[in-house]
């Protein structure tokens, strides 16, 4: 394309016109922002954090909640009324880019730092899968290698790099693993509001840039996503990263290198936090692609060249992606991790049953999805922001009826994970739809400030309505868990100290531990029944707590045998045969539960997909006989047994 230009003093020249850029944002200008928006975060946020753990509350009142209501709607009085009434654009830089950074991070700091300030634990507390993940930060806090969670010797399965992370942030502040789980959980959800915005400032306008960035979040909290902290932040930047990946592909000139490079660094950093994220993210970049050979075909290019243009691209990103995902992945996958049974997706919750449709809920966050799946649809075709949110949305559904199909071959693709995907992509559409709308009724009506009065009235109370419902609904229950579970200590947030109660005995039961082996934690493999005992101190476990989240590599179900098969044992001389010719190596701790009739119980977990409890727990009886050779060594702890095994050699 031409444009004709006049020449001073008469006359013309025909010159090509300026190309609009692939981003809003240079490369040292993002790489910048994304590094200085990311301190910015983490120290603003460890330090609200300090400010709300001082406040001294203690749990059973609804002192939390009101504060919380508060400063949200403190925060969104005054981001909306700036950007609503006093000229922000007309501000310096590094007001406008602090000012968001700061109202980002205090978003997502406060709504998860004021209700948990009177906890150590994060939500969720230690029950179900934190009791997990607190043991692989507590494994990663302790060394720093990539190690597997539980497993001694074996190459890591679980992708490690978000944990990684977590241990140097423990080591750097001094604390326990477990500890550390929350102030860390709480930072990355900071850093995972301001990152957005500096990604979307990439693709769109800053002003709607901040507004999407302030749904992203919001969406988030309402899928409860935080709770998952190492999966939300590839999530609540695949939609700038996408609609970077598009523009990207539809260029018919050279792409910076740089911004391929970019897209392969967010879909590595998700190959090492988040493997369901990988292969979301690759699919819908392939998406994508076929989307843009389609358009460029249809608009008379030759096919060929299209396909390799696209394929360049695509190889130049995939190998960033490859390069950066072998880091977690490359020792399990030489270890031969691939090729051995996995039962990690043999989950089917009802949620996982249902096509996701936040868009009929009759509340605030309902009508701003159903606004945003209006836009979709009818500005796809013209909106490339609206076309790469449809199709993300559509991938999503597409998930769901792919997982539903895997039924047939005894498996899911965890499709319920991506719940809270589609409400971001719907609830940031709703703010594109919204925002399009303010902008037509003027026009329609003949007058601005009307217009902009309600807009800005209707958004402070839409976003303060979804934030009291986050507080007193959604993330309710996981606060009281997160304050009624055990710390390491023996007692709970809210003071409870009941030795009815498991966690009453931790404390005893690794002082014990640590007194009969004479060895550090992680001189022990300990084979428990208390499943939270490994959640506090780095010991090896014999046996995963359950099966989908134990390494393939490690071989869970002859585990299980092997456990049986010690329970049947002649004498302790035979036990002590069976630990010492075992396949694997065997525990020198066991920590069994007393049974009224003097048994020593171990639990074994089985799986058993495709029921709603996908486990089953069976006990296994060990004779208290097994263990009176002189080699075993034995204390009564509460309703606990420890039995150590003072003969078993030092692991290596």
């Amino acid at each position: 394309m031409t444009t004709t230009l006049a020449r001073p003093g008469g006359g013309t020249s025909t010159e090509p016109a300026p190309r609009p850029a692939l981003t809003r944002l240079g490369p040292g200008r993002t790489l910048a922002e994304l590094v200085l928006g990311t301190v910015a975060a983490v120290v603003f946020s460890l330090v609200l954090q300090f400010g709300s753990n001082k406040l001294g509350v203690d749990p059973g009142t609804y002192v939390p909640d009101a504060l919380v209501n508060l400063a949200v709607a403190v925060i969104v009085v005054v981001l909306f009324g700036s950007l609503a009434y006093s000229g922000a654009a007309r501000w310096p830089l590094w007001v406008r880019l602090g000012g968001s950074w700061a109202a980002l991070t205090a978003l997502s700091t406060l709504l998860l730092a004021i209700p948990l300030q009177g906890t150590r634990f994060f939500l969720g507390g230690s029950s179900v899968d934190n009791t997990f993940r607190l043991q692989y930060l507590e494994r990663l806090t302790e060394t720093a290698g990539l190690a597997d969670v539980n497993y001694h010797g074996l190459a890591a399965y679980y992708p490690g790099g978000w944990f990684w992370l977590g241990g140097r942030f423990a080591n750097l502040l001094g604390l326990e693993g477990w500890a550390a789980y929350k102030p860390y959980s709480i930072t990355w959800a900071a850093v995972s509001g301001v990152v957005a915005f500096v990604l979307w400032s990439l693709v769109v306008r800053r002003r709607m840039a901040l507004l999407a960035s302030v749904a992203t979040v919001l969406a988030g909290f309402v899928a409860l996503a935080p709770e998952e902290p190492y999966a939300w932040p590839t999530t609540a930047w695949l939609p700038p990263v996408m609609l970077l990946a598009w523009h990207a592909l539809r260029s018919r000139e050279r792409v910076p290198a740089w911004t391929l490079l970019l897209i392969g660094v967010y879909l590595g950093f998700s190959a090492v936090t988040y493997t369901l994220h990988v292969a979301y993210g690759v699919a819908a970049v392939v998406v994508l692609a076929l989307v843009a050979l389609a358009l460029d075909v249809r608009a008379g290019q030759q096919p060929w060249p299209v396909v390799r243009r696209l394929l360049l691209r695509l190889v130049v990103i995939g190998v960033v992606t490859a390069v950066l995902a072998l880091i977690t992945w490359g020792p399990f996958i030489l270890a031969g991790g691939l090729g051995k049974p996995n039962v990690a997706a043999h989950f089917l919750p009802e949620i996982s049953a249902y096509f996701p449709m936040p868009f009929t809920s009759a509340n605030a966050f309902g009508v701003l999805c159903l606004a945003g799946l209006v836009w979709l649809v009818l500005r796809a075709r013209r909106d490339p922001v609206a076309l790469v949110m449809l199709v993300l949305a559509a991938l999503v559904y597409a998930w769901f009826a792919l997982s539903n199909l895997a039924l047939l071959v005894r498996t899911t693709l965890l499709s319920f994970r991506f719940i809270v995907t589609v409400d971001v992509v719907l609830a940031v559409a709703g703010v594109f739809a919204l925002v399009e709308l303010v902008r037509v009724l003027p026009r329609l009506i003949g007058r601005v400030r009307p217009v902009r009065t309600v807009a800005f009235a209707l958004a402070v109370l839409g976003a303060v309505s979804v934030s009291q419902t986050i507080v007193g609904t959604t993330m309710k229950d996981s606060v009281d868990t997160a304050e009624s579970d055990y710390y390491p200590d023996g007692w709970t947030a809210s003071f409870g100290h009941d030795p009815e109660q498991d966690g009453y005995w931790t404390p005893q039961l690794i002082g014990t531990i640590a007194e009969l082996t004479g060895r550090p934690p992680t001189g022990n493999i300990v084979f428990s029944a208390h499943d939270r005992l490994l959640s506090f101190e780095p010991y090896w476990g014999f046996q995963q707590t359950t099966p989908h989240y134990a390494n393939p590599l490690a071989g869970y179900t002859q585990r299980n045998d092997e456990i049986r098969s010690w329970a049947t044992a002649r004498d302790s001389a035979d036990l002590l045969a069976r630990l010492r010719s075992n396949p694997h190596e065997a525990p020198n701790v066991f920590v069994l539960r007393r049974a009224d009739d003097g048994k020593l119980l171990a639990p074994v977990v089985s799986d058993t997909f495709p029921r709603a409890v996908p486990i089953r727990v069976d006990e296994v009886e060990f004779a208290p006989e097994l263990f009176s050779a002189p080699e075993f060594e034995r204390r009564d702890v509460g309703p606990f047994t420890v039995i150590v095994d003072s003969s078993a050699p030092p692991i290596s």
